[in-house]
């Protein structure tokens, strides 16, 4: 009986406490501007209306208007727009072709870019023309709007006045739905089933394995010289899309037209695909989700480059990035953000390290001949742990449960005398052969704390048919020895005192990345696999090795 009117009473309170927060919530509405919605269907030049929302603010207007391209459900969006609207900027959220109410075929990113048909530019275009727009417009959003907005820099408009992207990428095939030529088949395939795209989207994608013509029309890398305006680029170093990140930044800062030249911010944290938290997979990293500049915050950005407001965003440093370090350690140097006026943001030294037969990592080069192997079977590849990823389990993860694989090669140094700063582009070159046409090779740096956790920092992948560029497929010959640089993209990091670098190389890692079968047939000709005898060479001659950005004087 006690226990029933306990029951009650919390039900009681409960109930009460809800209709406060109701009651808070009318009244909050009440008492905020008025936002007016409307539903539109532009038309692109071929005729094709997209589904855009309008939101206004209250007010005759003419007003400064923000753009989101974005192939989820508009709904999504109201939060923000509404948010927008009472701040006095007009929102259109358009979703793209064939998503979400929108006609033509429901593939992502065909027609958003600057090829026959240009439904960014399209959009911008017809939203210049309308009475409520004072020719200010700002385009906003990340992932998926973040190339939305990449394309649409591509084409060269002059009628975007500034851009808000966060973990985007300029480029769709390298380093979006392939990764060194390998097909990063978990993140693509997720994807496109979770959003429902047409089955055509896999089938188009998976039949242009090679770098052609059809990616040219999708790669705004080539096309810098086109981007017009002022943009932030934010990123993360375990975010699907960290080496894009940076890369748009550098392009757009350097080689970008006049409006958009030396007009560039970055920011990269220790975060994955979502940003601003501190933790990233195992790891948590102190006051990560707390850059020291203002310059991601979208309303001082569109408040200055929309309005005219001095707020000195324009002023911030062009580079925010966090350093990460050994969080078990409050005396561990890293850990913290540093600004910079540039990217790389310090004279680093490409440095050697170099693998050893007895499975040792050394700045000394081997003076002896010898080498490893290792047997790959497509049919159990090594699996994936953490990572940049999208819909698998992503971040730092402890790699011991992967090391003791036999077709893992580990290669590891002496415990740090000294704290050692990893800033920059990590490479690692290789002398391999296989008794197979074509294989894969993996390679993955690491951090190994003293208790003997096995931290990925960063990764890489390349399939040997591509070793001399993705435009063309080069099989190999069995038994003989190539030389392969793998890209592992950039890191800030400085491993710790008593702290271990770890170097992992190895055929797959899946299923972030499609197997590779081994047979030299073309991609996803057929099921057929073989096993592949994968050498790696370790002499004065052929010297595998990591290149490490050293950052020497800190």
């Amino acid at each position: 009986m006690r226990n029933t009117k306990w029951v009650r009473t919390l039900l009681t309170v409960a109930v009460c406490a809800a209709g406060v927060v109701l009651l808070v919530r009318a009244v909050l509405c009440k008492l905020q501007p008025p936002v007016k919605k409307q539903t539109v269907m532009i038309p692109m030049r071929d005729g094709v209306r997209l589904a855009t929302d309008i939101y206004f603010p209250e007010g005759a207007g003419p007003f400064p208007v923000i753009l989101l391209r974005s192939p989820y459900d508009r709904s999504l969006g109201e939060g923000i727009a509404r948010d927008a609207a009472r701040r006095g900027y007009v929102m259109v959220i358009q979703n793209t072709r064939g998503r979400f109410g929108s006609e033509g075929e429901n593939l992502p990113f065909e027609t958003d870019g600057w090829g026959r048909l240009r439904d960014g530019e399209d959009t911008v275009e017809w939203i210049a023309k309308q009475p409520w727009c004072n020719g200010k417009i700002g385009t906003w959003g990340g992932s998926a709007l973040g190339i939305t907005q990449y394309l649409l820099a591509g084409t060269g408009t002059k009628k975007i006045a500034c851009q808000h992207m966060t973990v985007g990428a300029p480029s769709l095939y390298d380093g979006v739905v392939y990764w060194g030529g390998v097909f990063r088949k978990a993140m693509i395939e997720d994807w496109l089933r979770i959003s429902q795209f047409s089955p055509d989207a896999l089938r188009i994608w998976t039949s242009h394995p090679t770098y052609d013509s059809y990616w040219r029309e999708r790669d705004m890398t080539t096309r810098y010289r086109y981007a017009n305006a002022p943009a932030i680029h934010i990123g993360g170093w375990y975010d699907i899309f960290a080496q894009a990140t940076i890369d748009a930044f550098v392009g757009f800062q350097t080689k970008g037209g006049a409006g958009a030249r030396g007009k560039q911010k970055l920011l990269m944290g220790p975060w994955t695909h979502g940003v601003f938290q501190d933790k990233a997979g195992e790891l948590t990293f102190p006051n990560a989700k707390n850059p020291p500049t203002t310059a991601h915050d979208m309303w001082k950005w569109f408040d200055h480059y929309l309005k005219g407001i001095d707020n000195g965003i324009e002023r911030e440093p062009a580079v925010t990035y966090y350093v990460m370090g050994d969080v078990t350690d409050r005396n561990a140097p890293g850990n913290e953000w540093r600004t910079a006026d540039r990217w790389p943001p310090v004279n680093a030294t490409p440095t050697p390290f170099y693998l050893h037969p007895d499975r040792s990592l050394s700045t000394q080069k081997p003076t002896q001949g010898g080498t490893l192997s290792y047997t790959y079977d497509p049919k159990d590849p090594v699996p994936t742990v953490g990572g940049p990823r999208l819909t698998l389990p992503a971040g730092v993860m402890d790699q011991r449960k992967i090391e003791s694989r036999p077709d893992v090669l580990v290669f590891t140094s002496e415990p740090l005398r000294e704290p050692l700063e990893v800033t920059g582009r990590v490479k690692v070159v290789l002398w391999v052969s296989s008794d197979a046409p074509d294989t894969d090779f993996v390679a993955k740096l690491c951090d190994v704390y003293p208790d003997g956790r096995s931290f990925n920092i960063c990764e890489g992948i390349l399939r040997a048919r591509f070793r001399e560029g993705f435009t063309k497929e080069k099989l190999m010959e069995p038994g003989r020895v190539y030389r392969l640089e793998i890209d592992l993209w950039s890191t800030s990091i400085v491993f710790n005192r008593g702290h271990r670098i770890r170097v992992h190389v190895t055929s797959s890692n899946a299923p972030a990345f499609d197997p590779n079968p081994n047979t030299g047939e073309p991609f996803r000709a057929s099921e057929r696999t073989r096993l592949a005898h994968n050498t790696i060479y370790m002499d004065a001659r052929r010297a595998s090795h990591i290149l490490l950005p050293v950052v020497k004087g800190r």
